[in-house]
C-alpha cells in the first residue's frame, strides 16, 4: 500500500514538474534572449514568495540585459513576458504602434459578469469598448472642472490642518503619513464624487474610509488568484475574479442613489464629477452600475494612488531640510503676490511642480506597466534584428527601473527637483525619452492624472506654508517598499512630525 502511494505521489509529481517545465524553450524557438527560469518561481520569484517587491527583482533583470537588448523574455512562474529595456521601444509599445498594444494585461481577468464594478473601469476594457467609456468620463477631468471643485479642495486642507493640530495636542508619537494622505485624498474624492463628506478626519472609524481600504487592500484571495493564474494561465478563461466584495459594491451603489437623491432635492447647481454624472445618465441613459463604475473609476484614479505619492512627497519634503525651506519660500513669496492660492497659481509655481515630479520618479504609485499584445507584431531586439511578438504576449514596462536609471538621472537614488527644472526640458523631456511615466503614456495614459496633480499640490502648499514637517524616527530608513503589494506602499509606514509655524 505505501508502495502504491509512493509511486502515485512520484508520478503525480513528474506530472506536475513536465507541466511547469514543458514550454520553458518559448523563448529560445523564438530566438528571444532572456535569464533562465527556476522551476515553479521562473525568474521573479516574489510573486510567489513575497519576500521582495516585484520591481527589485525585475531591476535586477533589467540592469543585466538593458545595454545589450532592446527586449527580452522572463517568466513570471511559468507565464511568458516581454520585457521592454529601450525607451524607444517604451514609446513604440505606448504610443507609436499603440494598435499592437492596445490591451492592458489584465483584461482577461475580469468581465461586467463577474464584477460589475471593475468589469467597466475603462483600465479593464478593451477592444473599442475602452475607448467609448474613456471617452464618456473624459470631459470630466478638464481643467475648468478642476477648478471648479478647488475650493471643496481647500476646505479638506483646512479640515486636515485642524486635524493636525488637534492630535499634536495629544502628544501621539508621529503622523501615519499613508494614512494621513488617505485620509485627506478620500475626503476630497468623496466630495467631488458623491458631494458627501466622508468624516475621515472627525471619526475614528469613516465608513467610506474603512470601505475604501477594503477596495484597495488585496485580500489573501486575490493574492491567491493571481499567484494560481500564473501557475494556470487557463484559470483566467475558467472563473473570472471579482476584485470588488460584494459589501463594498453595495455601498457604493447605495451611496450613488443617496447622492443623487440628495442632489435632485436640494437642486444645488455644483459644477462637480457628480453633476456630470447625472448629465451623462441622461445624454447616455446609463443605469445604476453604470454610474457606479464610473465613480469608481474617479475614486481609484483620485484616492489611492494620489495618497501614496503624497506621503512620499511629505517624506521627501521632511528628509531634505533644504527642499522644505526652498518650497516653503517659493510658497510665502506666492502669497505675498497673489494673496491666495488658486488652481492657477499653484499650478504656476515651478519648484512645487520640481518636487512633486522629482517624488513620482523616485517612487511611481504603479511600478510596472502592463501591456498585452492584440496582434502578431515585431519588435527591435537589437541593431538590424527584429522578432516577432505573438498576439496575446504579455509585455512588461519597468517603470520602476527606467525611473532609476543612472544612464538617464543622474544620482537616481537622491531626491533632486532641480533636475526637472522647466530651464533643462523639465519633465517633459524626459517623458519624450520615454523614461518618465508615473502616469504611462499614449491612448490609455491615466485619466485622473490632472485632478491628482491638483490635490496633491493643493495639499502639499497648504500643509508646507504652516508646518514644520521632520521625519519621526519610527520611519524606517533607508525607505523600501512592501513585497506585499501591488503599488508602491513604505515598508513599515511613513512616520511624520509637524510643528506648527
Amino acid at each position: 500500500m505505501l508502495q502504491e502511494i509512493f509511486f502515485i505521489f512520484t508520478g503525480l509529481g513528474i506530472l506536475f514538474y513536465v507541466y511547469m517545465t514543458w514550454n520553458y524553450d518559448y523563448w529560445r524557438k523564438r530566438r528571444i534572449p532572456g535569464p533562465a527560469p527556476r522551476f515553479l518561481l521562473g525568474n521573479l520569484p516574489s510573486s510567489i514568495t513575497q519576500k521582495r517587491f516585484l520591481a527589485y527583482e525585475i531591476d535586477d533583470i533589467y540592469r543585466e540585459y538593458k545595454n545589450q537588448y532592446g527586449f527580452i523574455g522572463i517568466w513570471n512562474t511559468k507565464a511568458p513576458n516581454i520585457l521592454v529595456l529601450d525607451p524607444e521601444l517604451v514609446k513604440e509599445v505606448l504610443i507609436k504602434n499603440f494598435r499592437s498594444f492596445a490591451d492592458n494585461s489584465f483584461t482577461d481577468t475580469v468581465d461586467k459578469e463577474s464584477d460589475p464594478i471593475f468589469g467597466r473601469n475603462p483600465f479593464m476594457l478593451k477592444g473599442n469598448e475602452w475607448k467609448e467609456k474613456r471617452a464618456e468620463i473624459t470631459p470630466a477631468f478638464t481643467t475648468n472642472r478642476i477648478k471648479t471643485m478647488y475650493p471643496v479642495v481647500e476646505d479638506v486642507c483646512a479640515t486636515m490642518k485642524d486635524f493636525i493640530r488637534r492630535e499634536s495636542k495629544k502628544s501621539i508619537d508621529g503622523f501615519d503619513g499613508k494614512e494621513l494622505s488617505a485620509k485627506y485624498t478620500t475626503d476630497v474624492v468623496s466630495n467631488c464624487i458623491f458631494g458627501i463628506d466622508a468624516g475621515s478626519f472627525s471619526n475614528d472609524k469613516s465608513e467610506m474610509r474603512e470601505m475604501a481600504k477594503e477596495l484597495f487592500t488585496p485580500t489573501f484571495r486575490v493574492i491567491a488568484y493571481f499567484m494560481l493564474q500564473t501557475i494556470f494561465p487557463a484559470i483566467k478563461k475558467i472563473y473570472k475574479m471579482n476584485f470588488v466584495p460584494k459589501k463594498v459594491e453595495s455601498f457604493f451603489v447605495g451611496l450613488m442613489k443617496e447622492a443623487i437623491a440628495l442632489r435632485c432635492k436640494t437642486n444645488l447647481d455644483r459644477f462637480d464629477y457628480l453633476h456630470y454624472l447625472l448629465e451623462l445618465k441622461e445624454k447616455k441613459n446609463l443605469n445604476e452600475l453604470e454610474l457606479v463604475a464610473h465613480a469608481i473609476t474617479f475614486f481609484i484614479d483620485g484616492l489611492e494612488t494620489s495618497s501614496i505619492a503624497l506621503s512620499f512627497t511629505l517624506f521627501e519634503i521632511a528628509r531634505n531640510k533644504n527642499v522644505q525651506d526652498k518650497l516653503r519660500k517659493e510658497i510665502k513669496e506666492t502669497l505675498t503676490k497673489h494673496g491666495k492660492i488658486n488652481h492657477d497659481v499653484v499650478s504656476e509655481m515651478p519648484y512645487l511642480d520640481q518636487v512633486f515630479m522629482e517624488t513620482l520618479r523616485m517612487y511611481p504609485p504603479a511600478p510596472t506597466l502592463g501591456k498585452k499584445a492584440t496582434e502578431n507584431t515585431e519588435l527591435k531586439l537589437s541593431e538590424g534584428e527584429f522578432r516577432t511578438i505573438d498576439e496575446k504576449s504579455e509585455i512588461l514596462i519597468p517603470v520602476y527601473s527606467l525611473h532609476r536609471d543612472p544612464d538617464y538621472f543622474n544620482d537616481p537614488d537622491e531626491f533632486i527637483p532641480e533636475r526637472f527644472d522647466p530651464e533643462n526640458g523639465g519633465f517633459k523631456h524626459f517623458r519624450d525619452k520615454g523614461v518618465f511615466l508615473p502616469f504611462g503614456d499614449g491612448p490609455r495614459i491615466c485619466l485622473g492624472q490632472k485632478f491628482a496633480l491638483a490635490q496633491v499640490k493643493a495639499a502639499i502648499v497648504s500643509l508646507v506654508n504652516d508646518f514644520e514637517i521632520s521625519v519621526n524616527a519610527k520611519t524606517k530608513q533607508p525607505m523600501s517598499l512592501d513585497p506585499k503589494q501591488f503599488l508602491s506602499y513604505p515598508l513599515g509606514g511613513i512616520w511624520l512630525d509637524f510643528k506648527e509655524l
